[in-house]
């Protein structure tokens, strides 16, 4: 019987190339695969007020 799968989803507000990097490299270091990245936009401006970094392990 196969394993059911764990997600883990990080929430964040600062959402720059810097942070992101560190998010994944945190989670992949201890053992999470990255499963995507959600943006939720303002709707005055073109960058993004957060981001979910969704990992499967």
């Amino acid at each position: 019987m196969p394993e059911t799968p764990r997600y883990k989803v990080v929430e964040t507000s600062l959402v720059t190339d810097e942070s992101l990097e560190e998010i994944i490299n945190e989670w992949v270091g201890k053992g999470w695969r990255l499963e995507s990245i959600q943006f939720a936009m303002r709707e005055a401006s073109k960058r993004p007020a957060m981001a979910f970094v969704l990992f499967v392990q």
